[in-house]
Order: C-alpha cells, then structure tokens, then sequence
C-alpha cells in the first residue's frame, strides 16, 4: 500500500446505538487489496450464521479498493450483505461516485450495523458521522424525490455520493435496490431491502483527501498505458457510443435474447427496441462514473406532454442498458421504446432491480396465459405481451402488495413459483433472477456456480458466444474448470475495485503493472492464487448459509428453447457444475 494511505481505515456505524468508530485494518488491504476481497473477510467477521437478512444483526459492507481514485475505469464501490432474495451472500457493485467518495473521505470500507428506531439517513463527510432525521422523506416512493432533498440538505457537491431507497426498499421487496447519483444502482440481490429493515433512508459521503503515489514516474507511465487503452480500445469506443445496448441486434441474431419469459431466444421487434434505435431517436446524452473516459451511461430523453396543460412538455431523462431493455422489453413482448423508457422510469423511482421485475413479472404473465392464476389473483389485470400499461400497474402493485399473491412476487420468482406453480417456467438460478443471455449452456451453468449468481461472475455467454464464432465443440468438463478460472481472476478486479468492462484494458499484466506502483511485488500466479483464496471464502460463507451446489434447481425452460449452440440436457450441466464444485472445494 501507499505509505500514509487511508484505504485500511475501515468506518463502523451502528444505527442501534447510534454510535460511529474507526479501526485500522492494513493486514486486510495488504493482503486482499480492498473490495470483494476485504469484503467477504469483514462478512464472515460481523454477520452472524443463518441470521434473517432483514435482522439488525446483518451488517451492509461497503468496501472500495486500492486502484480507486488513482487510476481510470477503477470507479466501482462493492456491497456485501445477506440476501433478503436469495438468503445467501448478497454482492453488488456500483459505478457513478461512491468509490471516489468513500476514498476521499478516507476509509477503505464502511460497516453498518444494527437499526434505528426511527426513519434516518447519515451523513459521512470526512471524519465526522451524523445520524439525520429521515422522518420527512421515509414515505416518499420516488427515488429521484429523495436525492432532490438530500442535495438541497448536505455538503458536497460535486464530490459526494448520495445512495437512496425508493419506496421498494420501505417495503421490504426483495429485489430493491438502492440508486446512487440517479443513473447507478447497487441493483441485485436486495441491498435497498435490507436499508428499509434498517430504517435507513440514505447514505451521503463526500471527502477531499488525495493520494499521492510513491513512484511518481512509474505512476504517470501505468496511468497513460491504461487511459490509452480504454480510450482507444474499439469494444470501449462501442461502450461509448451505443452502450451494452448494442448487444440487442447480435444476440437477437444469434437466438440468443431471451423473449416472453424463454419462450423463444428471438423477439420479432428487436429491432424497434435495439441499441440503434435508441441511440437514433432518443440518445440525450452520455455520462461516465467518476475517474473514467469511457462515458457508457446512456441517458434517453422522453418527451411527454402534461395530461392537464395542452401543448406544454416535459423532459425526462431516463437510463437505460441492455439488461434494462431485456428486462422490461423483450421479456415482456414489449415493442415501443417510449413504452419501455415508462417501464424503466417507473422501477428507477420505486428502486426495484430491474432485471428480477422484469423477470417476475414475465412469469406471471405466461401463469395467466396458461389459466394457472386468476385476473382476481393479479388485481384485477389482464397481463399480456406488449401491454405496458397493465405492466406498469403491476410494477406498483408489486410494491404496494395489496393481496397474497404481490406479497409472493415482491419476495422473487422462486418464492412465488414455489407457492403457485410454474417452477419450471420460473427463471431464477439460486434463488436470482435470470440476466438476459440464453447463449449455451456456459451461460447457464455460471448463473448457477457464480458466487452471486450473475452474468458478471464468470461470463459464461462470453464463452458460448466465442465458440459459437469458433465453430468448436463445448465439452462440460472444460466450462467448469473454463468458469472457476474466469470467477478467481474477476475477484482480484472486483477487490481492487475495476469495472468489468474494463476487463480487456486491466489485463493480468497490466494489474501487475498497477500494483507495483502501489509497492507490491507480485507476479500473475500470485494474484490468481489470492483470487482464488477469495472466491472460496466467498464459497465457504454460502455453504455456512445452506448453499448446496448440487441441490440446485435448474429451470426446465431453459432446456426446452434452442440456443446458438443447439439444445442441451440437465445431464450436461449438472456435470459442468460438477466439475466447477470440485474446483472450488479442492484444497489448497
């Protein structure tokens, strides 16, 4: 680490007793550099085994790392808590400027223990913490609402983190997510729950420290490697202009996009929705996190006209991606970019993830099709592909949960699918909503072996899209030793803490480059050594919680619709995941 650097202070603050403490941790930061790595070790110290994810007891971990703030596309803040969706190890990143916020205010992680008694949001700048009546705002089901006030109320501008709930996170859904600087999100695995079970509306950060590195020429000489290539790299040049929008067409192509709840892997309007098009008709601008060049935030500008006053407009600025638009668009059948920027808009405000609304509500939509569910059971709507308006009632009504069957919807697919039926039609692996890749079985296996289950732990649609192109044969074997490698070296960027899409700019060499700058002497071996020392205690905190590899439940559906690499059996994947588990477990 940098001599005199702050990242090994780790903030403490217990909401119960309303108390705030500082411990210095550099055996943690030197060994794990910060991030997931730091993340899981402060996880398996401060939650308790099989506690509830919505106890006092179950810490929320922020943790940053040591590339934050010195070098670019090193702009991402990791979450770690117990998941209120998947009672498992709840992990997720997030951009815009919370890594450089809690950098600058000095510490390396922040811990949040216990619950308030009454509604609060804190306030971190620098070294003083302050616990603010959140009465006023708790209540407010607009995320957009909440970051307006906080703006208004605290310091900071320009270099402070605001992460709010919505009124999702108020009522427990087990997918909120908790939105920072409007356009990112701690998006998956529940995180803006487990602020509501707390009482705790926001968290605001702002600091003015800075870093100064102790091999100044070295320093300048890795920095320009890196800022060239994530300006000049053509995949980095196609985040900017269309954003991972642009995978809609080629996955479309591929019968890889995953339509009407997989019920096909092409959705006959791709086109009308794609990246293009967006970026044709409604690009508004472009906004890039904190320390970063690429700009990949694409925000839509929606002109919609008031009900009351003819011929007067307003402007929404809206964000959107490729998840977002599988999620809520071909998932649902939905055509209309205005429609589907409405859809976006309104789970942006509640503070829902996307990608589990779109997917739970993708379920219930073929269970009504299929008379499993009654229009009573739905409140009364008729849900059907392409109707926006009766999603957009049943997005509130998730929220609102004014009968039974909401309540089992705001607690995710698997839960609702257990209770009313359609477990094989019900797209969750581990208990997470499926991402929007139905590329092979490489994807679907690192849905069910990923430590949070997501596309971005070992990027199993990479590898079937890369075979694809290859022509070459896909062998279970090789994607489960393909994918345990994939997820170990993903922990070292994920711990220092780089975006994923930077991934082809912070080679292993490159890492090794940056690192020395930080006074570390170790070689490509070594770091994927301490990648995997991190994904196995990742692995041993889920076994602790009850995770079985093998007991999990694959979704028929996925076996039933044919991918770019033809069909595939339960055989060939339980085999696949066979062969990652025994990776993961084996010693040393």
């Amino acid at each position: 680490m940098i001599e005199g650097d702050p990242i090994s202070r780790i903030l403490y603050i217990d909401l119960s007793r309303r108390r705030f403490w500082v411990k210095e941790r550099s055996e943690l930061f030197s060994k794990y550099f910060g991030g997931t790595g730091v993340a899981i070790q402060i996880l398996h110290e401060e939650c308790p085994s099989n506690v509830h994810p919505f106890d006092p007891k179950n810490p929320i971990v922020f943790a940053v790392g040591q590339l934050n703030g010195l070098f670019p596309v090193a702009s991402k803040t990791v979450a770690m808590f117990k998941s209120p969706l998947t009672g498992n190890l709840g992990e997720s990143h997030c951009g815009g400027r919370s890594s450089i916020a809690i950098r600058m205010a000095g510490y390396g992680a922040i811990v949040i223990k216990g619950k308030s008694e009454t509604p609060v949001y804190l306030a971190i700048h620098g070294d003083e913490v302050y616990f603010r009546d959140a009465s006023a705002i708790w209540g407010i089901a607009d995320s957009y609402t909440v970051g307006r006030i906080i703006r208004e109320l605290e310091l900071g501008a320009g270099v402070r983190t605001i992460m709010r709930i919505g009124l999702a996170g108020e009522k427990l859904v087990s997918y909120a997510c908790v939105v920072t600087e409007t356009y990112r999100h701690f998006g998956r695995l529940g995180l803006g729950a487990v602020f509501g079970s707390k009482k705790l509306k926001a968290l605001v950060v702002s600091g003015r420290r800075s870093i100064k590195p102790g091999k100044p020429k070295l320093y300048r000489e890795v920095y320009k490697e890196i800022f060239e290539k994530a300006a000049k790299l053509p995949l980095m040049r196609k985040y900017h202009e269309l954003g991972t929008a642009m995978n809609i067409n080629p996955l479309n192509r591929l019968g890889g996009l995953p339509t009407k709840n997989l019920k096909t892997a092409r959705f006959e309007d791709a086109e009308k929705i794609s990246g293009e098009s967006f970026a044709e008709r409604f690009l508004g601008r472009r906004v890039a996190c904190a320390h970063c060049p690429v700009s990949c935030i694409h925000i839509a500008a929606l002109r919609e006209p008031y009900e009351t006053e003819p011929y007067f407009y307003r402007t929404k600025m809206i964000s959107y991606d490729y998840e977002l638009i599988y999620a809520l668009g071909s998932m649902l059948g939905i055509n209309s970019i205005e429609s589907l920027l409405k859809l976006i808009d309104e789970v942006e405000a509640l503070g829902l993830d996307a990608i589990s609304t779109g997917v739970v509500l993708a379920w219930a939509t073929e269970m009504q099709e299929k008379g499993l569910i009654s229009e009573k059971e739905v409140g009364g709507l008729k849900l059907k592909w392409g109707d926006y308006e009766n999603y957009l009632k049943a997005i509130r009504f998730i929220v609102a949960q004014p009968n039974e069957f909401y309540m089992d919807l705001a607690k995710g697919v698997e839960y609702a699918a257990s209770k009313h039926g359609g477990l094989d039609f019900a797209l969750a692996f581990g208990g997470n909503e499926m991402p929007g890749y139905h590329t092979g079985p490489a994807a679907h296996v690192g849905y069910l072996t990923g430590s949070r289950h997501s596309h971005l732990d070992s990027a199993g649609y990479s590898v079937d899209e890369k075979t694809v192109t290859s022509g070459k044969k896909l062998e279970a074997e090789e994607i489960g030793k393909t994918l345990f490698e994939e997820e170990c070296w993903r922990q070292i960027l994920s711990s220092l803490v780089v975006c994923f899409f930077a991934r082809g700019v912070y080679t292993p060499e490159v890492v090794v480059k940056a690192l020395n700058v930080l006074g570390y002497n170790l070689n490509i071996e070594d770091l994927r050594g301490i990648g995997r020392e991190i994904l196995k205690s990742k692995y041993r905190f889920k076994v602790r919680e009850g995770f079985n590899l093998e007991k999990l439940r694959i979704p028929k559906r996925i076996f039933e619709v044919e991918t770019p690499h033809g069909f595939f059996t339960e055989d060939f994947v339980r085999k696949a995941v066979k062969v990652y588990r025994e990776n993961v477990e084996k010693e040393g």
